[in-house]
């Protein structure tokens, strides 16, 4: 059975930093692309941030210079570093786990096989 398992979210001021982490079970963890998504209140759940199984990285735009994804593939866990945090920032953030790593699809939602419970990042002015 697969887990994915978030932790990290607090309430945090804008320009803090945070780091988020994702532990996965039950997966061939280096085999599968890691991501993370978020979703503010009344807003779709968009795409944050992922690494491939080759330790490639991409990113939203109104996250690159302050977030950086990355993996622990020993340890079965994926990071979010969250720098310079800002209000717009504020929202649940869930990581994702894809098998087949098609890179043309990786900011889709549908792409990704299994998702943790979510982690709220909240970001005060």
């Amino acid at each position: 059975q697969v887990r994915l398992v978030e932790s990290g979210g607090e309430l945090m001021q804008a320009g803090g930093s945070l780091r988020l982490s994702c532990a996965a079970s039950g997966l061939t963890f280096n085999r599968y692309t890691m991501a993370w998504f978020r979703q503010a209140p009344g807003k779709e759940r968009e795409f944050v941030a992922a690494t491939r199984w080759s330790g490639h990285t991409y990113y939203r735009e109104s996250v690159k210079g302050r977030f950086t994804v990355s993996r622990d593939n020993a340890k079965n866990t994926a990071y979010l570093q969250m720098n310079g945090l800002k209000p717009e920032d504020t929202a649940v953030y869930y990581c994702a786990a894809d098998r087949d790593g098609i890179l043309s699809a990786i900011r889709d939602l549908d792409t990704y096989d299994y998702w943790g419970q979510g982690t709220q990042v909240t970001v005060s002015s």
